[in-house]
């Protein structure tokens, strides 16, 4: 029995690494930002699992370091980046409001 309990704590200790995080909280946690805690992170991420797909997460993931990535996507004339904007913007309205 000690060894399921043990072992199980193991576990649970690598599930909440960033080597299991989404992109989002990877890249959160990644850039270094004095405000970005492991909790805040993680919040933004839950948020984007509920809003974005996988793709717009790889995507959206890019711009914590290239800032300018986002400019260029926001400005395209490309219906696709067009679409991502849009989702992206309510992304951003519901982590604001869920992850103070």
């Amino acid at each position: 029995m000690t060894r399921i309990l043990a072992g199980l704590a193991i576990a649970c200790s690598f599930l909440s690494t960033p080597a299991y995080a989404g992109p989002i909280e990877r890249a959160c946690i990644e850039a270094g930002r004095q405000a970005a805690s492991g909790r805040l992170c993680n919040c933004i991420q839950q948020v984007a699992n509920q809003t974005l797909t996988r793709s717009d997460q790889r995507l959206a993931a890019k711009f914590f370091n290239e800032p300018h990535k986002a400019q260029e996507i926001r400005q395209s004339d490309n219906s696709n980046h067009e679409a991502f904007w849009l989702r992206y913007k309510d992304f951003g309205i519901s982590a604001a409001a869920m992850c103070d």
